[in-house]
């Protein structure tokens, strides 16, 4: 990867040739379905939360309310992005049929399912756990099985997250079921979006901005890879994995930070302010900012200085997440429904609110004990961030069900 970045980026840019699909253009690939299903259901699911917070709804939900929301945020709505997201880029790293047509649909049907049955147990919770589970058992089966068929062991690293993801949600249902805390499981789940946030942003943020950078025959392009990219992903590896098992460890606040100052220096190396006329481009560096932000933060508060671990925590799920999923979301729908990469009012109108959104939830007081104030900036944040992405329903979801442009 580090000796052939001209072929790695390559390889991430063109899209195979294949067979032409004769199905609906809503599952020809997969992130048509998931990123219009996971953008609608995560605004909602934010919406939600807000109103059974702040005591106007109520609902019966398999989990507890606090638990059901961790559990959709992290093992909902992060797992159909991914899903989206790999599903469209192995056939690019493959070279291999893309899934498509009844067995894409089957699979976003397995998705819904578990989002119904975490929201409406009607199945019993035994069921709904195990209908649930077994989306992410599945996407980890289908990525090794692409993986080892085409070869591609550099990819190994996505086909390790994936089924540590799909055991973490495992951990979290056997822990809620047996009305267990979930800490651990949600801080491995954490640090397996830490990780990778870390490498998968960590390739495309320094790739897309080489093509912006070399489209407009500007010098001095970023390399995709370098020995210090190395350090800071081993450092982030060792941070993340202390945090998991000893959280309140001087060590685990010391390394985060290490990992936190490594992560924005790699940032800083790429050169983010050479691309600021293209919002396409751009919020990927704001997104990979998020990262080192978050591992400074919780590091530091750890070691008593700062934000608290919940503020913290926002900092990654709120702020980097959501930063990157949407950076991603645009540009791959942009880019396969034949459509020029570039960010338009709406497009950047999602990247404003999700942001806003992010910096309004982690500044908003301690909800354990809550004033009007803190209604206010949560409510006022999740308008901003379920706004996002229900902006991105309307405006992204006629290019999602329709042709791609260039078919």
């Amino acid at each position: 990867m580090a000796g052939q970045p001209a072929a790695a980026e390559q390889q991430d840019n063109d899209e195979p040739t294949f067979p032409r699909y004769a199905g609906p253009a809503f599952l020809s690939y997969g992130f048509r379905p998931f990123f219009l299903g996971a953008s609608l259901f995560t605004g909602l699911a934010i919406l939600a939360w807000v109103a059974l917070f702040v005591g106007k709804v109520s609902a019966d939900f398999l989990y507890p309310p606090r638990e059901w929301h961790v559990h959709e945020m992290l093992f909902g709505y992060l797992p159909a992005l991914i899903a989206g997201f790999l599903l469209t880029a192995l056939p690019n790293w493959t070279d291999r049929m893309p899934l498509r047509g009844v067995l894409l649909l089957a699979m976003f049907l397995l998705w819904l399912a578990g989002r119904l049955l975490m929201a409406v147990p009607f199945a019993g919770a035994s069921a709904a756990a195990i209908v649930d589970g077994a989306f992410l058992v599945l996407l980890a089966t289908y990525v090794w099985r692409e993986i080892a068929a085409a070869g591609v062991w550099d990819r190994a690293p996505i086909g390790v997250l994936v089924s540590l993801y799909a055991v973490t949600n495992l951990l979290f249902h056997l822990s809620a079921l047996r009305a267990a805390p979930t800490d651990l499981p949600e801080r491995l789940a954490l640090s397996v979006m830490t990780l990778m946030l870390t490498i998968i942003g960590g390739r495309l943020t320094p790739t897309f901005t080489r093509e912006y950078l070399a489209e407009r025959n500007m010098s001095s392009l970023p390399g995709v890879f370098s020995p210090g990219d190395g350090i800071a992903i081993v450092l982030v590896l060792v941070g993340v994995m202390t945090w998991v098992f000893q959280p309140e460890s001087v060590w685990a606040g010391v390394m985060l930070v290490l990992a936190g100052i490594a992560s924005l220096v790699r940032l800083l190396r790429w050169g983010g302010w050479r691309v600021w006329r293209e919002p396409l481009v751009l919020i990927l560096h704001i997104g990979y900012g998020w990262v080192g932000l978050f591992l400074v933060a919780l590091g530091a508060s750890i070691l008593g200085i700062g934000f608290t671990p919940e503020n913290a925590v926002h900092l990654l799920t709120t702020g980097a997440m959501g930063t990157m999923t949407l950076a991603v979301m645009t540009r791959a729908s942009l880019g396969h429904t034949g459509r020029p990469r570039h960010a338009d009012r709406l497009t950047v109108a999602i990247y404003l609110l999700v942001n806003v959104g992010a910096v309004l939830r982690i500044l908003a007081p301690n909800p354990e004990t809550p004033t009007a104030l803190t209604h206010a900036m949560l409510g006022l944040s999740a308008l901003g961030w379920a706004g996002a992405y229900l902006l991105f329903a309307f405006h992204y979801g006629p290019y999602l069900v329709s042709p791609s442009l260039d078919e």
